[in-house]
């Protein structure tokens, strides 16, 4: 009998499995960090979890509720400061993969965490803001990035670029001497998107169990392209899902 799951448990799933044994992964609070530490208790034992505050090597045994929870520091192969972190890990391109999330992104990849709505001195929303992502899209060698799928999130037209992806096409992250690859994977709860190799425009390639091509592109602000035969991604296993529960149900040291 397969196990019951939910969407976000799927794409929780999807995104640990995006994340490599051994590599060095820059990890943002949220949906990120939940995924990176399934992935390390899981498939990965080796990835390597550095977070913005200074911790290198975080090895958490629950889920930390900021970057600044003392589980990180507690558990770290070492602690620098965070100009360190930026200035030596980060901008000299040392750290493998960047895992971000968003309350918007675009057709490629560009990332809003700041303002909705108005401009930038009155908007509707004001959101958490930038912290480090724009620096972690910018250096890191890729980026991954985990969001629900809807049209409010992902839209033609971002209302503020906190972090670039692809800016408006191939071409342009070169332009402007970045470091980094750029965003290679957005992981959701309908599927995954990945960068046209022509375009960077965000193609869909995989599909969650259950769900249709005409369901993300209709969660979607522009029209979405699509493989030529989306695949489909395997359903979560048990162990995945009793660990990602456990996981879950500790956050913040709570039971």
């Amino acid at each position: 009998m397969t196990t019951e799951y939910t969407a976000d448990e799927m794409m929780t799933v999807g995104a640990a499995r995006s994340l490599r044994d051994e590599a060095v992964c820059f990890v943002g609070i949220g949906l990120p960090s939940t995924a990176a530490n399934l992935a390390r208790r899981t498939h990965a034992p080796g990835l390597v979890l550095v977070y913005e505050s200074g911790t290198l090597g975080a090895k958490p045994d629950r889920l930390p509720l900021s970057i600044g929870d003392g589980v990180l520091a507690d558990t770290a192969d070492s602690v620098v400061s965070v100009p360190e972190i930026f200035n030596y890990w980060l901008q000299p391109g040392r750290i493998d993969i960047g895992f971000l999330g968003g309350a918007q992104v675009d057709r490629f990849g560009n990332i809003n965490t700041t303002v909705i709505g108005g401009d930038y001195a009155n908007p509707k929303v004001r959101l958490p803001g930038a912290g480090g992502a724009p620096e972690i899209a910018a250096s890191c060698r890729e980026v991954l990035i985990v969001m629900r799928m809807s049209p409010r999130s992902f839209v033609d037209r971002l209302d503020f670029v906190t972090s670039l992806g692809y800016g408006t096409g191939k071409g342009d992250r070169e332009a402007l001497g970045l470091r980094g690859r750029g965003p290679v994977k957005v992981i959701t709860d309908l599927g995954v998107l990945e960068p046209d190799p022509d375009t960077c425009e965000l193609t869909l390639t995989q599909l969650a169990p259950g769900a249709t091509v005409e369901q993300a592109r209709d969660a979607v602000g522009w029209p979405l392209e699509v493989a030529d035969s989306p695949g489909e991604l395997e359903p979560p296993t048990e162990t995945e899902l009793a660990v990602l529960r456990e996981l879950k149900a500790t956050v913040g040291g709570a039971k």
